[in-house]
């Protein structure tokens, strides 16, 4: 058996890891990277783009129905070809795959390891049908799979996950979706719109992520007009029948439903793949749910020569922020044992709907209660909003009540995802809400709405200001 000896070991190919082995060798450290799956990323093969993609196709389809609303009127019904649409949708997601093959094959190949890799001890680690490979570090970055309940797990062929989904041929005509999340909602509401008889299950009332329940409130009414989402349905029964999925649960309203579907979408979040990289074998520390215990700041794992990046940390399974792990990690691995806190991000979400979400800082739910002093505004009446049929959703700001800094929002609306990225800009630089209103805001813009939030929020503070003297 070959023994292999590096500097830095990384676990997984993906954006995290390829981020991570170019940090290390970067840093001057002889690195391995080792994959046992296929190369091409969660993102480009069946994540961020290949779902981007089918709402385009969506996006198109609604504009259209939507134009005689603007007094602009199609001859004959909308025709949708489903096979047209997952054909675009298969040829433009193997195109980005390709762009991050060609960057995996400019890595050297001695510097390619195929196979599954498992722990020997913390710095060993065995690739399954190859080397052993002894490293001064390792970082994990092996990913996300998704999560699959047990009452779905006898419906065979009849149950798919959005990986599946990029691979039809052909649209079909109906779809349960288990799970209001960010894939749920996205895939559901892009299906619906070509065509699709969709309904999404949820529990517990979770809609996205979204914690603000004003503005979960306003998501639920944009949505209801495309597709059903019910983000608390009690589901007493999923059974298959033939060909097609029977699906008995009580509704928000307290009905009792009933009905069959072509296929069932399990969209119940992701889990790490930590479980078969027999880690008790590294002696690592854990934490409350059995994975690694690590510092979001230097992406160490206790005080350990084991690093972890990207979805395998789960902290916030995001395209950037598995990329700047993946740099943090790597760079640490190389510099070990002299580790450095790395730069991250204001947090920033979007969710691709229509109207788009936007969670910004954290959103909500992660400012301690009675900290922060609240400013809002409807697009319902906006005017740039109005204008373009697009007048729905709630904008939520949060401050600061000590001194006035912004620290995040919540949004369902028109063009949240370049409203988003004003106010993470506006909470990484620590700017006080006074100082957002001092930027230029054009007229008539959607942004308009931003600054009407603000100007509430701002008056909200000197209000509480005025009531503290």
């Amino acid at each position: 058996m070959q023994t292999l000896h590096v500097d830095v070991a990384v676990i997984g190919a993906g954006t995290a890891g390829l981020a991570a082995y170019r940090a290390a060798r970067a840093r001057g450290a002889r690195a391995v990277l080792i994959e046992g799956g296929p190369y091409g990323t969660t993102c480009a093969r069946v994540g961020c783009m290949p779902s981007k993609l089918l709402i385009a196709a969506a996006e198109a389809a609604h504009a259209i129905e939507r134009a005689p609303g603007f007094g602009v009127h199609v001859d004959g019904p909308l025709r949708i070809d489903g096979r047209e649409v997952m054909a675009r949708v298969k040829r433009e997601r193997d195109r980005f795959v390709g762009f991050v093959l060609n960057g995996v094959e400019n890595i050297p190949e001695g510097d390619r390891l195929r196979g599954n890799a498992t722990f020997i001890d913390r710095n060993t680690l065995q690739v399954e049908g190859g080397a052993r490979v002894v490293a001064r570090t390792v970082v994990i970055a092996t990913g996300s799979r998704p999560s699959v309940p047990p009452v779905l797990s006898k419906l065979g062929d009849r149950l798919v996950i959005n990986d599946d989904v990029f691979s039809w041929d052909d649209l079909p005509k109906s779809v349960a979706v288990f799970g209001p999340g960010v894939i749920g909602l996205e895939i559901g509401q892009a299906l619906a719109r070509l065509g699709v008889r969709v309904v999404i299950l949820g529990r517990g009332g979770r809609v996205g992520p979204i914690s603000d329940t004003v503005v979960r409130a306003a998501a639920l009414k944009a949505f209801a007009p495309d597709f059903c989402v019910d983000p608390d349905a009690k589901v007493a029964r999923v059974e298959r029948v033939g060909d097609e999925v029977e699906i008995e649960y009580v509704d928000c309203g307290g009905k009792s439903v009933t009905q069959r579907f072509e296929y069932v979408l399990a969209a119940t979040g992701r889990v790490p793949n930590i479980d078969r990289l027999a880690i008790e074998n590294a002696k690592l520390p854990l934490n409350a749910v059995g994975a690694p215990a690590f510092d979001r700041k230097t992406l160490q794992v206790g005080d350990t020569p084991v690093f972890i990046a990207g979805d395998a940390a789960n902290d916030m399974p995001l395209l950037h922020e598995a990329a700047d792990e993946g740099r943090i990690a790597g760079d640490n691995a190389a510099r070990f044992p002299n580790i450095v806190e790395g730069d991250r991000r204001a947090p920033l979400g979007i969710v691709f709907t229509d109207p788009q979400i936007a969670i910004v800082g954290g959103g909500c739910a992660t400012i301690p209660k009675g900290s922060f002093i609240v400013g809002e505004v409807s697009f319902e009446d906006q005017g740039r909003s109005r204008v373009m049929l697009r007048n729905q959703g709630h904008l939520r700001v949060y401050a600061d009540s000590a001194d006035g800094r912004f620290l995040g929002a919540e949004m369902v609306g028109p063009d949240a995802e370049h409203i988003g990225h004003l106010l993470a800009w506006a909470v990484q630089m620590r700017m006080t809400v006074s100082q957002m209103l001092s930027m230029p805001f054009y007229h008539p813009v959607i942004e308009e709405g931003l600054r009407t939030a603000l100007r509430d929020l701002d008056a909200n503070l000197q209000k509480a200001q005025r009531l503290a003297a």
